[in-house]
């Protein structure tokens, strides 16, 4: 899950130890899947009958490949197009909307080609059409899958290039400094109150008529036509972050028509834990992680001259914060941005020597590189419109696929309660997501996410520290699933673990995506290389 800055606070995403033995995963095939059949979870007979006629046109439809618009800013040969979905499934003659959909075929040859394998990034609100970027950049750690799959990407209903939501202009959304997120007062907490229901009211004045459809359920749903007008009868898929549970809910609706899944950081997918309670694990987390980093600073004090001891650093942290509190740096970084741009570092160990050098210019008298860093760029309104409108889908989904707590008592006591002991990320990530309090689109109930009939042993990846999905959402994924796999990166928190060079990891993904092949047992890997100075 990815956090982006809003509402004045943030929130918005090798060696190791071998266990022999594996078990093999269906064989490939690819047609159609028209007439196949779907078994729901908590799909109603209008939505089940819904997705089997979208699916069946989309089959008989495919897609109009096409060079990429120029403006998608996407390398040749990567081709283009666009799957029309319904926007409510109940209702498949109905209103319809636009998904885009982009590909690379596969390098090798064509008796080596398995089919297409799908990507979605996170978010909820990420992009996928940078994902076969990876076979025109010569990814080496995706060199074997290319040679048997076309990477396929797609924007997600509400997302980007598909029908897209808004919330609010993007200009006034990106402007700074923001208010700081911890709060001094109850004036500060019902300051913050207001702005998230004016956030809620903004949403549905924009994007109304499509806030009640902003579900992973209908997500899903589109994933299984998308599969269908590629002309493939089972679905490859990789999910990292928010992706997990887009899987999760696919696996659950679709069973029989997965083939091979890898679920990389994985979103605890217990319909209690569905979304409130997993943000509330995300602060305890962050806060875990950030002193990681901390922690790795002080060791590293030759260089960044922070302090040599984790209170030291973060000693250090709470003077700039203070500091940009009192008076934003260069009239636009206050407490707010701040944490914008510091929380990439819990994210990703990429994050750690970059970040922690900046800081240490600042305190060092050096303060524009850190101002530039967190400053928004209002005269890059392609990129602060697709700021914007990653948080609008960010906050549709979230607030459309479960029931959110209503009553400001609840919200007040378990956030005030966290941040004694979680400071870091706790009232920014409850202010990112406090308009769910009073959404004004209908709030459904989870998926409940489990094992159907047909399902084969799907590869869940993790890493043991991550902050934005702790480790205990692999583990419950891993009961749902039955026959699943989980490889858990040791010592380890960088969110996106298949990204990272690891062979430990990466052997085996390759391995799965190939050949099928998933370890008898679970694997711990050692961690991928740590960060240097």
């Amino acid at each position: 899950m990815k956090r982006t800055a809003v509402l004045g606070s943030a929130g918005t995403l090798i060696a190791g130890t071998l266990i022999a033995g594996a078990v093999a995963a269906p064989s490939a095939s690819a047609d159609a899947g028209r007439g196949s059949s779907v078994q729901t979870g908590q799909s109603s007979w209008s939505e089940e009958r819904g997705v089997r006629i979208a699916a069946e046109r989309a089959a008989a439809k495919g897609i109009a490949w096409a060079d990429c618009p120029a403006d998608w800013s996407l390398p040749k040969p990567i081709q283009c197009g666009t799957v029309t979905v319904p926007l409510d499934y109940a209702h498949p003659d109905g209103r319809q909307i636009t998904v885009a959909v982009d590909r690379i075929g596969n390098t090798g040859t064509k008796e080596e080609r398995q089919g297409a394998l799908l990507y979605n990034p996170g978010g909820p609100g990420g992009s996928g059409l940078r994902f076969p970027v990876r076979v025109t950049s010569k990814n080496p750690l995706w060199a074997k899958t290319a040679k048997a799959y076309d990477f396929v990407g797609f924007d997600p209903r509400g997302v980007g290039r598909s029908t897209p939501i808004s919330c609010v202009d993007p200009q006034e959304f990106v402007k700074a400094p923001k208010a700081d997120p911890v709060p001094d007062s109850e004036a500060d907490k019902l300051a913050q109150r207001k702005l998230a229901a004016e956030y809620a009211a903004g949403c549905a004045e924009r994007s109304g008529w499509m806030l009640p459809h902003m579900t992973t359920p209908n997500t899903a749903r589109d994933l299984d036509v998308i599969r269908a007008a590629l002309g493939e009868k089972k679905l490859n898929f990789i999910g990292v972050s928010y992706g997990t549970y887009l899987g999760a809910v696919y696996g659950t609706l679709f069973p029989g028509h997965v083939r091979r899944m890898v679920m990389d950081s994985v979103v605890n997918p217990s319909k209690q834990k569905i979304w409130y309670e997993a943000n509330l694990d995300q602060d305890v987390a962050f806060q875990m992680r950030w002193e990681d980093w901390t922690t790795w600073i002080a060791k590293n004090d030759a260089v960044y001259r922070l302090g040599d001891t984790r209170d030291k650093v973060e000693a250090q942290w709470l003077k700039l914060r203070a500091a940009a509190k009192e008076s934003p740096l260069g009239g636009v970084v206050g407490p707010a941005e701040l944490i914008s741009f510091f929380q990439g570092a819990p994210y990703y160990d990429s994050a750690w020597a970059p970040t922690a050098r900046i800081w240490s210019k600042y305190a060092a008298g050096d303060t524009q590189p850190l101002i530039d860093a967190a400053s928004p760029d209002l005269s890059d309104t392609a990129g602060n419109i697709r700021s914007e409108n990653s948080n609008a889908v960010y906050t549709a989904v979230e607030c459309a696929d479960a029931k959110w707590p209503t009553k400001w008592q609840r919200w007040d006591r378990d956030n005030t309660r966290l941040h004694r002991d979680y400071p870091f990320m706790t009232w920014a990530n409850a202010w990112m997501n406090l308009p769910c309090a009073t959404w004004p689109g209908k709030q459904h109930t989870p998926v409940n996410v489990k094992t159907g009939k047909g399902l084969p042993g799907v590869l869940i990846v993790q890493a043991a520290r991550d902050a934005a999905t702790p480790v205990g959402g692999a583990h419950e994924l891993q009961k749902r699933f039955k026959g699943s796999r989980l490889i858990l990166e040791k010592d380890a928190g960088s969110h996106g673990v298949t990204g990272l060079t690891n062979p430990c990891v990466n052997q085996r993904v390759d391995a799965y995506l190939l050949d099928g092949t998933l370890d008898s047992a679970n694997v711990t890997c050692d961690p991928h290389a740590a960060p240097k100075p």
